[in-house]
């Protein structure tokens, strides 16, 4: 399959079928109602739009006001074809991602792992939060998202020291 028409039809047998539709919604759905939780059990936290993708990446922004200052934010993204979640800590634009990125790449990052830029990548550091999410249980995968991504922000924080030497 090399041209758009067979690509376009594949996609039309595969949705003729059901499955992706019901999936997708599925997920979207999901990070959603993950979106409204955090927001309601995290005020003080700032909560981005819900960005749908284009079936690649599925996120929401979610920062507390410490790391929002220091042009940084926490996203809570789930990859389509991996069905992983991962947090990232992401920066408000390239330029600020650069100079984080260098500044971090001679710090402790513990467990986290430090990205490599390049186009197309986003994240600061990351981490893998569940490669086999369970759907069935919602409330405890909202759950699970829900502690580590509160876990990623403080240790990033003191990753960073409160951006005391990085600004």
């Amino acid at each position: 399959m090399d041209s758009i028409n067979d690509h376009i039809r594949e996609y039309s047998i595969q949705l003729r079928k059901g499955q992706i539709q019901k999936a997708y919604r599925g997920i979207m759905d999901f990070m959603a109602e993950l979106k409204g939780r955090l927001e309601r059990r995290h005020p003080d936290y700032a909560a981005g739009a819900l960005y749908y993708g284009y079936m690649d990446m599925t996120y929401f922004s979610f920062t507390p006001p410490a790391l929002r200052d220091l042009k940084l934010k926490i996203a809570i993204v789930f990859l389509h074809e991996e069905c992983r979640f991962e947090i990232w800590l992401a920066a408000t634009n390239r330029k600020v991602q650069s100079c984080y990125s260098e500044l971090l790449r001679h710090k402790d990052l513990g467990r986290y792992k430090l990205s490599e830029i390049e186009p197309g990548v986003d994240s600061i550091i990351s981490v893998q939060v569940d490669d086999n999410p369970d759907f069935d249980n919602p409330e405890g995968l909202k759950e699970k998202i829900e502690s580590q991504a509160i876990g990623f922000t403080e240790d990033v924080s003191a990753i960073l020291k409160n951006g005391q030497d990085l600004k």
